[in-house]
Protein backbone atom coordinates (compact mmCIF):
# COMPACT_ATOMS: atom_id res chain seq x y z
CA UNK A 1 0.00 0.00 0.00
CA UNK A 2 1.37 3.28 -1.10
CA UNK A 3 1.66 6.25 1.83
CA UNK A 4 -1.00 8.35 0.07
CA UNK A 5 -3.34 5.20 0.45
CA UNK A 6 -2.28 4.86 4.15
CA UNK A 7 -3.76 7.89 5.18
CA UNK A 8 -7.02 7.68 4.66
CA UNK A 9 -7.13 4.49 5.91
CA UNK A 10 -5.38 5.61 9.02
CA UNK A 11 -7.78 8.39 9.24
CA UNK A 12 -10.67 6.63 8.77
CA UNK A 13 -8.78 3.68 11.81
CA UNK A 14 -8.68 6.56 14.05
CA UNK A 15 -12.46 7.81 13.83
CA UNK A 16 -13.55 4.66 14.13
CA UNK A 17 -11.63 3.67 17.31
CA UNK A 18 -12.94 7.15 18.59
CA UNK A 19 -16.49 6.38 17.67
CA UNK A 20 -16.31 3.08 19.84
CA UNK A 21 -14.67 5.01 22.92
CA UNK A 22 -17.09 7.51 22.73
CA UNK A 23 -19.30 6.44 25.86
CA UNK A 24 -15.89 6.04 27.77
CA UNK A 25 -14.86 9.86 26.80
CA UNK A 26 -18.55 11.07 27.25
CA UNK A 27 -18.13 9.14 30.64
CA UNK A 28 -14.75 10.78 31.60
CA UNK A 29 -13.58 7.02 33.11
CA UNK A 30 -14.09 3.61 31.99
CA UNK A 31 -17.36 2.02 32.26
CA UNK A 32 -17.55 -0.07 35.32
CA UNK A 33 -20.21 -3.59 36.09
CA UNK A 34 -20.46 -5.90 38.72
CA UNK A 35 -17.57 -8.26 38.04
CA UNK A 36 -14.83 -5.66 36.92
CA UNK A 37 -13.54 -5.69 40.41
CA UNK A 38 -13.70 -9.32 40.52
CA UNK A 39 -11.06 -9.43 37.39
CA UNK A 40 -8.86 -6.88 38.60
CA UNK A 41 -8.59 -8.55 42.06
CA UNK A 42 -7.01 -11.95 40.56
CA UNK A 43 -3.31 -10.28 40.36
CA UNK A 44 -3.42 -9.02 43.90
CA UNK A 45 -5.37 -11.85 45.61
CA UNK A 46 -3.25 -14.64 43.80
CA UNK A 47 -6.75 -16.60 44.03
CA UNK A 48 -9.26 -17.88 41.37
CA UNK A 49 -12.75 -17.26 42.08
CA UNK A 50 -15.83 -18.30 39.74
CA UNK A 51 -16.08 -16.95 35.92
CA UNK A 52 -13.11 -14.12 36.93
CA UNK A 53 -11.09 -15.50 33.93
CA UNK A 54 -6.87 -14.45 35.35
CA UNK A 55 -6.16 -13.60 31.84
CA UNK A 56 -8.55 -10.77 31.92
CA UNK A 57 -7.70 -9.47 35.30
CA UNK A 58 -4.13 -9.25 33.96
CA UNK A 59 -4.81 -7.30 31.02
CA UNK A 60 -6.62 -4.92 33.39
CA UNK A 61 -3.92 -4.97 35.54
CA UNK A 62 -1.39 -4.11 32.21
CA UNK A 63 -3.94 -1.10 31.51
CA UNK A 64 -4.65 0.03 34.91
CA UNK A 65 -1.27 2.66 35.06
CA UNK A 66 -2.73 4.81 32.55
CA UNK A 67 -6.88 4.80 34.30
CA UNK A 68 -7.74 1.79 32.05
CA UNK A 69 -7.66 4.11 28.76
CA UNK A 70 -5.07 1.33 27.16
CA UNK A 71 -7.51 -1.70 27.65
CA UNK A 72 -9.96 0.59 26.22
CA UNK A 73 -8.24 1.63 23.01
CA UNK A 74 -7.20 -2.15 22.90
CA UNK A 75 -10.63 -3.46 22.66
CA UNK A 76 -11.69 -0.83 20.45
CA UNK A 77 -8.64 -1.21 17.87
CA UNK A 78 -8.95 -4.75 17.95
CA UNK A 79 -13.34 -4.02 17.04
CA UNK A 80 -12.30 -1.69 14.32
CA UNK A 81 -9.35 -4.51 12.67
CA UNK A 82 -11.85 -7.38 12.75
CA UNK A 83 -14.86 -5.85 11.30
CA UNK A 84 -12.18 -4.28 8.46
CA UNK A 85 -11.28 -7.43 7.85
CA UNK A 86 -14.70 -8.95 7.64
CA UNK A 87 -15.50 -6.45 5.12
CA UNK A 88 -12.53 -7.24 3.27
CA UNK A 89 -13.39 -10.92 3.33
CA UNK A 90 -16.96 -10.20 1.77
CA UNK A 91 -15.61 -7.63 -0.79
CA UNK A 92 -16.57 -4.37 0.54
CA UNK A 93 -13.11 -3.35 1.68
CA UNK A 94 -10.78 -0.85 0.17
CA UNK A 95 -13.02 1.76 1.54
CA UNK A 96 -12.15 3.54 4.01
CA UNK A 97 -15.65 5.53 4.15
CA UNK A 98 -17.86 2.45 4.28
CA UNK A 99 -15.19 1.19 7.23
CA UNK A 100 -16.18 4.76 9.06
CA UNK A 101 -19.99 4.19 7.92
CA UNK A 102 -20.60 1.00 9.47
CA UNK A 103 -19.31 1.65 12.57
CA UNK A 104 -20.57 4.73 13.01
CA UNK A 105 -24.23 2.56 12.17
CA UNK A 106 -22.91 -0.31 14.46
CA UNK A 107 -22.14 2.79 17.16
CA UNK A 108 -26.02 4.01 16.83
CA UNK A 109 -28.15 1.30 16.31
CA UNK A 110 -26.43 -1.23 18.66
CA UNK A 111 -24.65 -1.90 22.13
CA UNK A 112 -21.15 -2.38 20.61
CA UNK A 113 -19.42 0.72 21.66
CA UNK A 114 -20.96 0.39 24.89
CA UNK A 115 -18.81 -3.11 25.01
CA UNK A 116 -15.73 -1.73 23.75
CA UNK A 117 -15.86 1.42 26.64
CA UNK A 118 -16.52 -1.54 29.42
CA UNK A 119 -13.82 -2.97 31.59
CA UNK A 120 -15.14 -6.28 30.95
CA UNK A 121 -14.65 -9.35 28.56
CA UNK A 122 -17.78 -9.26 26.55
CA UNK A 123 -16.83 -7.29 23.81
CA UNK A 124 -14.04 -10.70 22.99
CA UNK A 125 -16.89 -13.07 22.74
CA UNK A 126 -18.36 -11.47 19.45
CA UNK A 127 -14.61 -11.11 18.49
CA UNK A 128 -13.71 -14.17 18.98
CA UNK A 129 -16.88 -15.23 17.35
CA UNK A 130 -15.78 -13.24 13.79
CA UNK A 131 -11.96 -14.19 14.09
CA UNK A 132 -12.52 -17.65 14.07
CA UNK A 133 -15.27 -17.06 11.18
CA UNK A 134 -12.70 -15.67 9.55
CA UNK A 135 -10.10 -18.34 9.61
CA UNK A 136 -12.38 -21.00 9.44
CA UNK A 137 -14.75 -20.06 6.15
CA UNK A 138 -12.62 -16.64 4.84
CA UNK A 139 -9.15 -18.17 4.85
CA UNK A 140 -8.14 -17.56 1.79
CA UNK A 141 -8.99 -13.89 2.23
CA UNK A 142 -6.21 -13.89 5.08
CA UNK A 143 -2.73 -12.79 4.90
CA UNK A 144 -0.25 -15.22 6.94
CA UNK A 145 0.21 -12.53 9.60
CA UNK A 146 -3.57 -11.58 9.76
CA UNK A 147 -4.52 -15.32 10.07
CA UNK A 148 -1.54 -15.38 12.80
CA UNK A 149 -3.34 -12.11 14.79
CA UNK A 150 -6.64 -13.72 14.34
CA UNK A 151 -5.21 -16.91 15.90
CA UNK A 152 -3.98 -15.01 18.95
CA UNK A 153 -7.45 -12.73 19.34
CA UNK A 154 -9.33 -16.53 19.15
CA UNK A 155 -6.87 -18.24 21.95
CA UNK A 156 -7.34 -14.52 24.10
CA UNK A 157 -10.92 -14.08 23.45
CA UNK A 158 -11.39 -18.22 24.48
CA UNK A 159 -9.33 -17.27 27.63
CA UNK A 160 -11.21 -14.29 28.57
CA UNK A 161 -14.53 -16.23 29.86
CA UNK A 162 -15.35 -20.11 30.10
CA UNK A 163 -18.69 -18.84 28.31
CA UNK A 164 -17.30 -17.43 25.38
CA UNK A 165 -14.52 -20.72 25.57
CA UNK A 166 -17.73 -22.84 24.71
CA UNK A 167 -19.53 -20.90 22.31
CA UNK A 168 -15.88 -21.42 20.56
CA UNK A 169 -15.68 -24.61 21.13
CA UNK A 170 -19.46 -25.32 19.84
CA UNK A 171 -18.64 -23.10 16.55
CA UNK A 172 -15.15 -25.56 16.02
CA UNK A 173 -17.94 -28.20 16.59
CA UNK A 174 -20.00 -27.24 14.07
CA UNK A 175 -16.79 -27.00 12.04
CA UNK A 176 -15.93 -30.15 12.33
CA UNK A 177 -19.09 -31.58 11.33
CA UNK A 178 -18.81 -29.62 7.94
CA UNK A 179 -15.81 -31.16 7.36
CA UNK A 180 -17.02 -34.27 7.67
CA UNK A 181 -19.91 -33.74 5.19
CA UNK A 182 -17.83 -31.33 2.39
CA UNK A 183 -14.41 -31.04 3.19
CA UNK A 184 -13.79 -28.77 -0.11
CA UNK A 185 -15.92 -26.36 2.25
CA UNK A 186 -14.48 -26.46 5.61
CA UNK A 187 -10.21 -27.41 4.62
CA UNK A 188 -8.59 -29.40 7.20
CA UNK A 189 -6.08 -26.27 7.31
CA UNK A 190 -8.39 -24.17 8.49
CA UNK A 191 -9.88 -26.39 10.57
CA UNK A 192 -6.71 -27.05 11.92
CA UNK A 193 -6.15 -23.15 12.79
CA UNK A 194 -9.49 -22.91 14.52
CA UNK A 195 -8.43 -25.99 17.28
CA UNK A 196 -4.93 -24.68 17.12
CA UNK A 197 -6.54 -20.73 18.66
CA UNK A 198 -8.62 -23.17 21.02
CA UNK A 199 -6.11 -25.21 22.36
CA UNK A 200 -3.78 -21.77 22.92
CA UNK A 201 -6.83 -20.27 24.85
CA UNK A 202 -6.50 -23.43 26.98
CA UNK A 203 -2.77 -23.11 27.72
CA UNK A 204 -3.80 -18.68 28.31
CA UNK A 205 -6.33 -20.34 31.15
CA UNK A 206 -3.86 -22.93 32.92
CA UNK A 207 -0.91 -20.76 32.64
CA UNK A 208 -2.30 -17.54 33.76
CA UNK A 209 -3.90 -19.22 36.78
CA UNK A 210 -0.55 -20.95 37.72
CA UNK A 211 1.65 -18.05 37.74
CA UNK A 212 -1.12 -16.10 39.95
CA UNK A 213 -2.60 -18.68 42.01
CA UNK A 214 -0.36 -21.38 41.97
CA UNK A 215 -2.78 -23.68 40.69
CA UNK A 216 -2.61 -25.71 37.36
CA UNK A 217 -6.12 -25.46 37.02
CA UNK A 218 -9.38 -24.02 35.15
CA UNK A 219 -11.63 -21.40 35.90
CA UNK A 220 -14.15 -22.68 38.59
CA UNK A 221 -17.28 -21.45 38.23
CA UNK A 222 -18.95 -24.24 35.89
CA UNK A 223 -21.66 -26.02 37.86
CA UNK A 224 -22.49 -23.90 40.45
CA UNK A 225 -23.78 -21.72 38.31
CA UNK A 226 -25.88 -24.76 36.28
CA UNK A 227 -26.87 -25.15 40.02
CA UNK A 228 -28.20 -21.23 40.08
CA UNK A 229 -30.46 -22.00 37.00
CA UNK A 230 -32.37 -24.78 38.55
CA UNK A 231 -32.16 -23.33 42.24
CA UNK A 232 -34.37 -20.65 39.92
CA UNK A 233 -36.64 -23.03 38.08
CA UNK A 234 -37.61 -24.44 41.14
CA UNK A 235 -35.35 -28.09 40.57
CA UNK A 236 -33.39 -27.54 43.36
CA UNK A 237 -35.92 -27.26 45.76
CA UNK A 238 -37.99 -30.46 44.25
CA UNK A 239 -34.69 -32.45 44.61
CA UNK A 240 -34.18 -31.68 48.13
CA UNK A 241 -37.42 -32.16 49.16
CA UNK A 242 -37.13 -35.94 47.34
CA UNK A 243 -33.96 -36.84 48.70
CA UNK A 244 -33.86 -35.47 52.07
CA UNK A 245 -32.58 -36.04 54.77
CA UNK A 246 -29.31 -36.32 53.75
CA UNK A 247 -26.15 -35.73 55.78
CA UNK A 248 -24.19 -35.46 53.50
CA UNK A 249 -26.10 -32.69 52.22
CA UNK A 250 -25.48 -28.94 54.24
CA UNK A 251 -28.52 -27.97 52.21
CA UNK A 252 -31.09 -30.26 53.29
CA UNK A 253 -30.88 -28.50 57.33
CA UNK A 254 -31.69 -25.41 54.93
CA UNK A 255 -33.70 -26.70 52.06
CA UNK A 256 -36.94 -23.98 53.14
CA UNK A 257 -34.83 -20.86 53.38
CA UNK A 258 -33.59 -21.22 49.49
CA UNK A 259 -34.50 -17.99 47.52
CA UNK A 260 -35.64 -18.36 44.40
CA UNK A 261 -33.51 -16.66 42.41
CA UNK A 262 -29.93 -16.94 41.19
CA UNK A 263 -28.63 -13.27 41.69
CA UNK A 264 -30.23 -13.52 45.29
CA UNK A 265 -28.57 -16.81 46.05
CA UNK A 266 -25.14 -15.75 44.92
CA UNK A 267 -24.68 -12.46 45.85
CA UNK A 268 -27.64 -11.38 48.12
CA UNK A 269 -28.06 -14.01 50.36
CA UNK A 270 -26.51 -14.64 54.60
CA UNK A 271 -27.25 -18.51 54.24
CA UNK A 272 -25.26 -18.62 50.82
CA UNK A 273 -22.25 -16.80 52.93
CA UNK A 274 -22.99 -18.92 56.02
CA UNK A 275 -22.43 -21.70 54.45
CA UNK A 276 -18.74 -20.92 53.06
CA UNK A 277 -19.85 -19.53 49.38
CA UNK A 278 -18.84 -20.87 46.55
CA UNK A 279 -15.51 -22.40 48.47
CA UNK A 280 -17.85 -24.12 50.95
CA UNK A 281 -21.30 -25.93 48.66
CA UNK A 282 -19.07 -26.03 45.33
CA UNK A 283 -19.01 -29.48 45.49
CA UNK A 284 -22.14 -29.32 46.78
CA UNK A 285 -23.93 -27.43 44.54
CA UNK A 286 -22.13 -29.72 41.62
CA UNK A 287 -23.60 -32.91 43.33
CA UNK A 288 -26.91 -31.46 43.74
CA UNK A 289 -27.34 -30.19 40.04
CA UNK A 290 -25.30 -33.44 38.68
CA UNK A 291 -28.07 -35.39 39.84
CA UNK A 292 -31.09 -33.76 39.35
CA UNK A 293 -29.74 -34.26 35.60
CA UNK A 294 -30.72 -37.97 36.28
CA UNK A 295 -33.29 -37.14 38.37
CA UNK A 296 -35.41 -35.21 36.26
CA UNK A 297 -34.34 -35.31 32.64
CA UNK A 298 -37.38 -34.33 31.12
CA UNK A 299 -38.05 -31.18 33.98
CA UNK A 300 -34.79 -30.01 32.89
CA UNK A 301 -34.89 -30.46 29.46
CA UNK A 302 -38.14 -28.49 29.45
CA UNK A 303 -36.12 -25.99 32.16
CA UNK A 304 -33.19 -25.38 29.00
CA UNK A 305 -35.13 -24.48 26.15
CA UNK A 306 -37.17 -22.01 28.09
CA UNK A 307 -33.92 -20.60 29.84
CA UNK A 308 -32.04 -20.84 26.24
CA UNK A 309 -35.60 -18.83 24.02
CA UNK A 310 -35.04 -16.55 26.95
CA UNK A 311 -31.59 -15.94 26.73
CA UNK A 312 -31.83 -15.29 22.88
CA UNK A 313 -34.25 -12.08 23.14
CA UNK A 314 -32.96 -10.97 26.15
CA UNK A 315 -30.27 -8.53 24.36
CA UNK A 316 -30.92 -5.35 26.24
CA UNK A 317 -28.16 -2.95 26.44
CA UNK A 318 -26.57 -1.62 29.85
CA UNK A 319 -27.45 -4.56 32.30
CA UNK A 320 -25.42 -3.64 35.13
CA UNK A 321 -23.81 -0.33 34.43
CA UNK A 322 -25.35 1.10 37.68
CA UNK A 323 -23.93 3.02 41.00
CA UNK A 324 -24.28 0.42 43.34
CA UNK A 325 -21.40 -1.39 42.17
CA UNK A 326 -19.53 -1.80 45.78
CA UNK A 327 -17.38 -4.51 44.82
CA UNK A 328 -16.02 -3.40 41.94
CA UNK A 329 -15.48 0.42 44.07
CA UNK A 330 -13.95 -1.03 47.27
CA UNK A 331 -11.19 -3.18 44.66
CA UNK A 332 -10.43 -0.06 42.93
CA UNK A 333 -9.75 1.72 45.96
CA UNK A 334 -8.03 -1.19 47.45
CA UNK A 335 -5.42 -1.96 45.10
CA UNK A 336 -5.54 1.58 42.84
CA UNK A 337 -6.21 4.10 45.02
CA UNK A 338 -4.60 6.75 42.30
CA UNK A 339 -7.78 5.93 40.14
CA UNK A 340 -10.27 6.82 42.65
CA UNK A 341 -11.09 10.83 42.10
CA UNK A 342 -11.42 10.03 38.55
CA UNK A 343 -13.87 7.12 38.74
CA UNK A 344 -15.82 9.04 41.04
CA UNK A 345 -16.32 11.88 39.12
CA UNK A 346 -17.40 9.90 36.25
CA UNK A 347 -20.91 10.25 35.32
CA UNK A 348 -21.76 6.86 35.96
CA UNK A 349 -21.12 7.37 39.56
CA UNK A 350 -22.52 9.83 39.27
CA UNK A 351 -26.10 8.42 38.20
CA UNK A 352 -25.99 9.98 34.76
CA UNK A 353 -25.67 7.19 32.84
CA UNK A 354 -29.32 5.58 31.60
CA UNK A 355 -30.27 3.23 29.11
CA UNK A 356 -33.84 3.78 28.66
CA UNK A 357 -33.88 5.74 25.92
CA UNK A 358 -30.95 3.73 24.21
CA UNK A 359 -33.11 0.47 24.12
CA UNK A 360 -35.91 1.87 23.04
CA UNK A 361 -33.63 2.04 19.60
CA UNK A 362 -31.63 -0.85 20.28
CA UNK A 363 -33.63 -3.68 21.84
CA UNK A 364 -36.12 -3.56 18.67
CA UNK A 365 -33.61 -3.31 16.39
CA UNK A 366 -31.76 -6.11 17.78
CA UNK A 367 -34.70 -8.18 17.65
CA UNK A 368 -35.50 -7.98 13.67
CA UNK A 369 -32.10 -8.16 13.16
CA UNK A 370 -31.61 -11.71 14.88
CA UNK A 371 -35.35 -12.70 12.93
CA UNK A 372 -34.29 -11.42 9.78
CA UNK A 373 -30.80 -13.87 9.56
CA UNK A 374 -32.56 -17.51 8.34
CA UNK A 375 -33.95 -14.91 5.20
CA UNK A 376 -30.42 -13.49 4.25
CA UNK A 377 -29.52 -17.64 4.51
CA UNK A 378 -32.28 -17.85 2.38
CA UNK A 379 -32.05 -15.42 0.24
CA UNK A 380 -28.12 -16.61 -0.45
CA UNK A 381 -29.47 -20.61 -0.85
CA UNK A 382 -31.65 -19.38 -3.65
CA UNK A 383 -28.64 -17.01 -4.62
CA UNK A 384 -30.24 -13.78 -4.84
CA UNK A 385 -27.05 -13.02 -2.31
CA UNK A 386 -23.60 -14.33 -2.55
CA UNK A 387 -23.29 -17.61 -0.78
CA UNK A 388 -20.59 -16.01 1.29
CA UNK A 389 -23.12 -13.57 2.94
CA UNK A 390 -25.30 -16.75 3.42
CA UNK A 391 -22.14 -18.28 5.75
CA UNK A 392 -21.73 -15.32 7.36
CA UNK A 393 -25.63 -15.25 8.28
CA UNK A 394 -25.32 -18.73 9.19
CA UNK A 395 -21.82 -18.84 11.77
CA UNK A 396 -23.58 -15.50 13.21
CA UNK A 397 -27.36 -17.44 13.97
CA UNK A 398 -25.13 -20.51 15.40
CA UNK A 399 -23.09 -18.27 17.39
CA UNK A 400 -26.22 -16.58 19.17
CA UNK A 401 -28.28 -19.71 19.70
CA UNK A 402 -24.87 -21.52 21.12
CA UNK A 403 -24.32 -18.37 23.12
CA UNK A 404 -27.94 -18.82 24.57
CA UNK A 405 -27.84 -22.18 25.55
CA UNK A 406 -23.94 -21.87 27.76
CA UNK A 407 -25.09 -18.59 29.04
CA UNK A 408 -29.26 -19.64 29.69
CA UNK A 409 -29.10 -22.98 30.11
CA UNK A 410 -26.11 -23.67 31.97
CA UNK A 411 -25.96 -20.32 33.38
CA UNK A 412 -28.82 -18.54 33.80
CA UNK A 413 -30.71 -15.50 31.28
CA UNK A 414 -29.32 -12.31 31.48
CA UNK A 415 -29.21 -8.96 29.16
CA UNK A 416 -25.77 -8.91 29.15
CA UNK A 417 -24.86 -11.89 27.86
CA UNK A 418 -27.63 -12.01 25.03
CA UNK A 419 -26.17 -8.02 24.04
CA UNK A 420 -22.54 -8.99 24.23
CA UNK A 421 -23.28 -11.21 21.13
CA UNK A 422 -26.70 -9.50 19.39
CA UNK A 423 -24.45 -6.88 17.50
CA UNK A 424 -23.26 -9.63 15.27
CA UNK A 425 -26.63 -10.17 13.64
CA UNK A 426 -26.80 -6.38 13.09
CA UNK A 427 -23.37 -6.34 11.81
CA UNK A 428 -24.16 -9.45 8.81
CA UNK A 429 -27.85 -7.92 8.22
CA UNK A 430 -25.73 -4.34 7.36
CA UNK A 431 -23.20 -6.19 5.00
CA UNK A 432 -26.43 -8.33 3.19
CA UNK A 433 -28.21 -4.88 2.29
CA UNK A 434 -24.76 -3.77 1.01
CA UNK A 435 -23.96 -6.73 -1.10
CA UNK A 436 -27.70 -6.43 -2.52
CA UNK A 437 -27.33 -2.95 -3.16
CA UNK A 438 -24.33 -3.46 -5.12
CA UNK A 439 -25.63 -6.42 -6.90
CA UNK A 440 -28.79 -4.53 -8.08
CA UNK A 441 -26.98 -1.34 -9.52
CA UNK A 442 -24.57 -3.29 -11.38
CA UNK A 443 -27.48 -5.61 -12.36
CA UNK A 444 -27.70 -9.10 -12.45
CA UNK A 445 -24.81 -11.40 -11.97
CA UNK A 446 -23.43 -14.12 -13.73
CA UNK A 447 -21.93 -15.96 -11.37
CA UNK A 448 -22.22 -15.16 -7.50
Amino acid sequence: MLARDRAPWALAFLVCVLLLLAPAVWNGFALLQYDTGGYLARWYEGTLVPSRAVVYGLILNAGAPLAFWPVLALQSALTVWVIALTLRAHKLGRRPLLLVGIVALLSIATTLPWLTSILLTDIFCGLGVLALYLLLMRNETLSRNERSGLIVLTAVAAATHSATFAVLLALIAAAACVFLIDGKRMPARALARGLLALALGAVLVLSANLIVAKRLAWTPGGFALTFGRMLQDGIVKRYLDDHCPNAKLQLCANKDQLPNHADVWFWGSDLFDRLGRFAGLGKEMETIALRSLAAYPGLQIKAAGIATARQLIEVHTGEGVLTSIWHTYAIIERFTPQLVPAMRAARQQQGEVSFTTINRLHYPLALIAMALLPAIMLLAGAKTLPADIGELAAAVTFALLANAFVCGALSNPHDRYGARMVWLATFALALALLRLYEQRRRGPARDI
